[in-house]
């Protein structure tokens, strides 16, 4: 029984080989890819609309909402990450259900890619916002003695997502493949129903996670922000 993907050899070449967690990779980011044309296509403001443009209303406005419950203000400037974060990680895990298939979310390459990807937008978004000295300064919030364990939490938390979401998937194969080879006519029906659950909320989760730590350094920056402002001017002080 194959744990992970990458120990699935599709092809070698000159001591390069191609594994399945490439391969089913890009198959992913194929259909996301043609799904989403093939949707935006079409698009219309008439009352009629097709079942796809209203699944994808759906989606889009549910992704939305959570994003602005989040309390991080326009939910639109991170719709497009946190949305497309959720849809890869649900569909990767959806598509168990094929025969053949192994989700790419269960190798530790790709849930450390999606997780270095997070690393990298929590600054940027930040620095967007409120620029780079404004996002520098979280980082010795309360005071410059908390740098070190800022940077510490800011690696620790890459390092759980990555380690989060993979550790989920692959204990969800090796049970599946334990269960099978136990009743295999009895388990793989429960197991398949059990997995699109479980791949869902593993999206979920790896999307809110996300979200959490962007809308904490922008918040960081706002009260940077509030405070700077809040500061007595000098000739105030003394106006009376």
């Amino acid at each position: 029984m194959q744990i992970s993907p990458d120990a699935w050899v599709i092809h070698e070449w000159r001591g390069m080989a191609l594994t399945a967690t490439v391969v089913f990779t890009w198959l992913v980011m194929a259909l996301l890819v043609l799904g989403s044309w093939a949707v935006t296509a079409r698009l219309s403001r008439d009352e009629t609309v097709s079942r796809w443009q209203v699944m994808l209303e759906v989606i889009v406005s549910q992704i939305r909402g959570q994003i602005d419950d989040m309390g991080s203000g326009a939910p639109d400037r991170y719709l497009p990450f946190i949305g497309t974060l959720f849809l890869f990680i649900a569909t990767a895990n959806l598509l168990m259900i094929v025969p053949g298939y192994q989700p790419p979310t269960g190798s530790l390459s790709t849930t450390a890619a999606l997780a270095i990807c997070v690393l990298i937008a929590v600054p940027l978004f930040s620095i967007g916002r409120h620029g780079a000295v404004g996002y520098l300064n979280t980082y010795i919030r309360p005071t410059p003695l908390m740098l070190p364990f800022n940077i510490i939490s800011e690696a620790s938390r890459t390092l759980a997502l990555a380690i989060r979401l993979y550790g989920n998937v692959m204990s969800g194969t090796v049970i599946a493949g334990i269960l099978i080879s136990v009743a295999p006519f009895f388990f793989p029906v429960l197991l398949q129903l059990l997995g699109l659950l479980t791949g869902l909320v593993q999206a979920y989760i790896f999307a809110v996670l996300a979200m959490v730590y962007i809308a904490s350094a922008s918040r960081g920056g706002d009260r940077d922000g509030q405070a700077a402002h809040s500061e007595p001017h000098p000739e105030t002080q003394t106006g009376e």
